[in-house]
């Protein structure tokens, strides 16, 4: 792939003109930080044609029906409400593709990332030095110390996981902090993930040397309000995306948090199997630690694994009916399939794997498809 984008920097244009920057803001509860963004963004970039796009999934706190009432007043505010999907990099996605600004940044909502350096980061990809700036805490003149110190220990080890594992060449793959040249980011995007929160790391992965890449420090901020989104599904969906770029696409993001799921819903069997079997023989209590754990993935899953997609009400029923009709078909197929190796190769732990991950595999694909199969997302633009 080569990029052919002219590097020329030409006049910044007035607020009447189409802007030159788009700041793409993915949000969820981030209302009472939209207005003081707004602010901070005017002061920041003052004497540049800009516009920011709230990417919002639907936040139960009114984020898009806030951002909708400032877009009313200031036609430099638009708003994205993403109906019936979540998530981070499909709403920077979204964001960066509703832009028809030369250049694009994305940052977060709640105010840790410095406003400031967005004019630098633009000015540098306007003098030609590179298609995509990245703020960075961890060079020269960077800072971390708004990051609580478990967040903080978790950043650098992703960090240095993902540079060791995947090669990435730059000092801060975590980043949710950067400018892009749009051009540049169109030409990648449809091979770009919507799962996940890590949008940068899937850039720079799937752009791989195509893109000259450039850093500016900064110091990131402590939040004022509201809560972090960092969860345990985020790890996994970390995860996901590292196993998606080390096998070249071959394992979904997504099945990594499922396999997860599949390991608590084993210990959750071989628990209740330990306490049933000595009152009701072996028999009866495998029949109950089976249905057990089969509900417990599924619940968790439902949760976890599948929390843009959450099942409610009848339709969870269903779900849960669906789901272990494909797991007792998944269990049959991961017994026939390690009993078939095994007559031939007679190697009972190769067998014994070959099983479960095809069992695995099939319960994933169809559970994916049948059980929590993607409702039509809906975009409404204002």
């Amino acid at each position: 792939m080569s990029l052919e984008i002219s590097h020329a920097r030409g006049p910044l244009r007035t607020q009447s003109e189409q802007p030159v920057l788009s700041v793409i803001v993915p949000t969820y509860d981030e209302a009472t930080n939209l207005e003081p963004l707004i602010a901070r963004l005017d002061k920041a970039l003052a004497g540049i044609s800009w516009e920011v796009i709230f990417a919002d999934d639907n936040s139960p706190d009114g984020t898009h029906a806030l951002a909708k009432k400032l877009a009313a007043k200031d036609r430099r505010v638009r708003c994205l409400r993403r109906v019936g999907r979540r998530g981070l990099a499909g709403a920077c996605i979204d964001g960066v593709l509703a832009s028809s600004a030369p250049y694009v940044a994305v940052m977060d909502g709640d105010l840790q990332h410095d406003e400031a350096v967005l004019m630098r980061m633009t000015r540098r990809l306007q003098d030609g030095e590179g298609d995509l700036a990245i703020g960075t805490r961890y060079c020269d003149g960077g800072s971390a110390s708004g990051l609580e110190t478990h967040r903080g220990l978790l950043s650098r080890s992703a960090n240095l996981l993902t540079q060791r594992l995947l090669g990435v060449r730059i000092s801060d793959p975590m980043s949710g902090f950067f400018v892009v040249r749009r051009e540049a980011f169109e030409q990648v995007a449809p091979r770009l993930t919507q799962d996940g929160f890590k949008i940068l790391l899937d850039l720079v992965t799937t752009a791989k040397s195509h893109l000259t890449i450039i850093e500016e420090p900064y110091a990131f901020r402590k939040r004022a309000s509201g809560e972090s989104k960092f969860q345990l599904r985020t790890g996994l969906e970390f995860l996901g995306l590292i196993a998606a770029k080390i096998s070249n696409g071959a394992i979904a993001p997504r099945f990594v948090p499922y396999a997860f799921v599949g390991l608590i819903g084993l210990a959750v069997h071989l628990a209740a199997l330990t306490s049933l079997h000595t009152h009701l023989g072996f028999e009866v209590s495998q029949a109950a630690a089976t249905f057990t754990a089969m509900t417990t993935n599924f619940l968790v899953n439902n949760t976890l694994t599948y929390s843009d997609m959450r099942l409610r009400g009848l339709a969870m029923f269903k779900g849960l009916f669906l789901f272990g009709l494909i797991s007792a078909t998944g269990f049959a197929a991961n017994v026939g399939i390690a009993t078939l190796l095994y007559g031939q190769q007679h190697t009972w732990w190769l067998s014994g794997v070959a099983g479960a991950v095809i069992g695995s595999v099939w319960n994933y694909s169809m559970s994916n498809r049948l059980v929590w199969h993607a409702r039509e997302p809906v975009t409404e633009c204002y």
